[in-house]
Order: C-alpha cells, then sequence, then structure tokens
C-alpha cells in the first residue's frame, strides 16, 4: 500500500509499504478514506519527538471503512464506516475505567521507553514514534487498528467524512481544553494559538458557556477564522500581550488561559527566539515554551492554565513562584479522545458546531510532503490539510 513515511529531519515520503494484518484477536483492518495532517505531526517532521525511524507510517487524525475484523471484535463489522481516536485503548485498565485513555496501560508494547523520560508511560498512539508504541499511522491506505471494540466510534448517517473526521483528535482535543478551564457563566477565557486546535477550543469554549474569548497569535488569516467562531484577536506581534490582555479585563487578567501551541512557539523578540531557537536546534534544549510562560502570566489570581499544546520532554525558565504564589491550576494531557467521541457526535448532529470550518486545503495522499511543506511554512493561508487516498 501508498502510505507517508519519514524519511528523515525535515523529509517526507510517500513509499510502498506492506499491508497490514491481523495480529491479534481484538484488531481491525481499516481502509482509510480520509486523514489530516496534525500541527504535532510537525513535531515529528523537525526531528524533536525521540525515537521516531526511518520508514515509519505517520499521521494519527483518520477514518475509513473497516475491511477486516479479529475474532475477539464483536460491534463491529466489514463495511462499517469508524473515525478512528488517536490514543489507543484497551478500555479494562485502571486509567481506562477512569475515562482516562490516553494513559492506557496496555496499549504501549515500548513502556519501557516512555519510562526513562517521563516516569511512567502514557497509551500508544498512531504514528508517534516508537517511545509510543510504534503504531503504524493513518496517513496510508489502510490502518491496524489494535482494540477495535473500544476505540473506534461508528458513523452510520449521512454526515459527510470532513464533518466527522476531527473526533479523531482535535475536535476533542480543543474541547478537551476548554472544559479544563471549568468554564463558568460570565468568564473570560484566553487561548494561546489561532492553529486549528485553538479554533476548536474557542468554539468549545463557547460552546461551554464562556462570556468572551480572546485568542493570540500572528497570522492574520488564523487569526479571522478564530474571529469567526466569536472570539476577540490580538496579533503578538502588534501589541504587548499581557497588558492587552490586563486591559481588556479590567486589570485582573483572564479567568482560564489555554495554551494550543506547544514545543515549538514562536517569540515576537528576535534575540529571545534566536537564543532559544538555536539551544533547541542543537537539543541543548527540548521545548521552546513561550506560550506557555505568558498565558501563566497573564492568567488571573486562583485561575486555570489548560495546557493541549504538546511537549516533549523538559521545560527551561518554567515560572513556578508565579504557579505557586498566585494559586494557579495547571491541567494539561493528551487527549482522552474516546471520552468525548460520542458527545461530541451528538452535537455535530444537533448542528451545534461543524468541526470541517478549520479545513483550508483538500490534496491526494500522494501529494503529503508538498501539504506538509504549505501547512509547516504557513504558505498559501494553509490552515488544515485533509488527504484522501
Amino acid at each position: 500500500m501508498k502510505a507517508v513515511v519519514w524519511a528523515g529531519r525535515n523529509r517526507l515520503e510517500v513509499q510502498d509499504v506492506p499491508d497490514p494484518r491481523i495480529l491479534n484477536a481484538r484488531d481491525a483492518i481499516v481502509r482509510v478514506t480520509s486523514t489530516a495532517i496534525c500541527g504535532s505531526d510537525l513535531h515529528l517532521v523537525d526531528g524533536y519527538i525521540p525515537t521516531v525511524k526511518k520508514g515509519d507510517v505517520l499521521g494519527h487524525e483518520f477514518m475509513g471503512e473497516v475491511v477486516e475484523v479479529g475474532p475477539g471484535v464483536r460491534d463491529l463489522r466489514p463495511g462499517d464506516r469508524v473515525v478512528v481516536p488517536f490514543p489507543i485503548a484497551c478500555g479494562a485498565c485502571f486509567a481506562c475505567e477512569d475515562g482516562l485513555y490516553s494513559l492506557c496501560e496496555n496499549s504501549n508494547p515500548n513502556a519501557g521507553m516512555a519510562e526513562k523520560l517521563m516516569g511512567h508511560a502514557p497509551a500508544g498512539i498512531f504514528g508517534y514514534s516508537h517511545m509510543l508504541g510504534g503504531f503504524p499511522g493513518g496517513q496510508a491506505e489502510y490502518v491496524r487498528v489494535p482494540f477495535a471494540d473500544v476505540g473506534p466510534v461508528k458513523i452510520d448517517d449521512d454526515l459527510t467524512d470532513e464533518q466527522v473526521l476531527f473526533l479523531s483528535d482535535i475536535f476533542p482535543t480543543g474541547f478537551m481544553g476548554a472544559e479544563m478551564c471549568d468554564i463558568k457563566p460570565g468568564q473570560t477565557i484566553a487561548i494561546w494559538g489561532a492553529g486549528p486546535v485553538g479554533q476548536l477550543a474557542a468554539a468549545s469554549a463557547f460552546l461551554l458557556g464562556a462570556d468572551r474569548v480572546i485568542v493570540i497569535d500572528r497570522y492574520p488569516y488564523r487569526l479571522e477564522r478564530a474571529r469567526r467562531t466569536g472570539a476577540e484577536i490580538l496579533d503578538y506581534e502588534e501589541v504587548n500581550v499581557l497588558d492587552a490582555l490586563r486591559d481588556m479585563t479590567g486589570g485582573r487578567g483572564p479567568d482560564a488561559c489555554v495554551d494550543a501551541v506547544g514545543m515549538e512557539a514562536h517569540h515576537p523578540t528576535p534575540a529571545m527566539y534566536a537564543y532559544d531557537r538555536t539551544k533547541q536546534a542543537a537539543r541543548l534544549e527540548t521545548e521552546r515554551p513561550y506560550a506557555l510562560r505568558e498565558a501563566i502570566m497573564a492568567c488571573r489570581n486562583g485561575g486555570v492554565v489548560s495546557v493541549i499544546g504538546v511537549y516533549g520532554g523538559f521545560v527551561d525558565k518554567f515560572p513556578m513562584g508565579t504557579v505557586m504564589n498566585r494559586s494557579l491550576t495547571i491541567r494539561t494531557g493528551q487527549c482522552h479522545v474516546q471520552r468525548y467521541t460520542e458527545p461530541l457526535l451528538e452535537r455535530i448532529r444537533a448542528g451545534e458546531i461543524d468541526p470541517s470550518f478549520v479545513i483550508s486545503h483538500r490534496m491526494p495522499l500522494s501529494a503529503a510532503p508538498h501539504a506538509f511543506d504549505l501547512f509547516k511554512h504557513k504558505q498559501d493561508e494553509c490552515n488544515k490539510v485533509v488527504l484522501t487516498p
């Protein structure tokens, strides 16, 4: 089959790779009908996530048609149309029973690798390094889906792929980012990052009852998409974000702040950006946490900082004194997608939201390397790319 593979730092290729096959009783094989490029894929392309190997198949946002199931899969059959969550979860361990699906204790066969870096291992993830299981991803014609009786959600109606595809990751991730803010009526939520996750976090914050949402970014086309959700916008290259947020909130600061940027944040000060960018390129640090630091400094006393941007290792110059002395709460995590798929599918069916508003480009799988370039370098106002095998 054809698949998008990692061929080295900043090198992707579409190659012929072996077709997947059933390995365990609870496996399914899914023929991919739609897949997408995620911002967190760029951390792999840029070489910041360890244990990625040449030939690894990328992609963790995908959906398609079931073509084969193992004997232990009772609720799926060939021909079923499914969206597949990016974390792989067994459904029966301590974490899964607590709804913490991205922390499944049974789905990561390489848990020992992750434990060396993180202390304990999270779940396996499609197409996201051997440290997180080494599972081939969904930017391919076919995918083996472990624990297929737990993850995939069936789509039985006439909703299009584009309406439901992002149930695999970015819609639940944005929603969880907003949910972790513990939003109450009348509150103001600030979101760093106007990419697809930030846009969906803004839309989700309004669904959950926020009075105001303020989104911070520097790209006009992304800020305009955020504005369409009802959010107010700030260009951090045009204003001092901390001063602007104080002015917009009567000096108090936002009630909660969402970091939807993660480890490769940009900084408006050239010298500061060059310093950390150089350290990161030389692997002397793993993160550029500008957005996270600013979110912490901006949040009102006693507020919540919700972190859904991806981080891979260790953060330099973390303002722990601010967190402790101002009684801030930090909540974070890879999204527990299986917890949200059915409720969010019902919101889509009810017409409360159509997540496809984030899509800017549609391309064949064969154009994936070019699509990644557009997405990474923000060319042609590229916001979100859907690939079709």
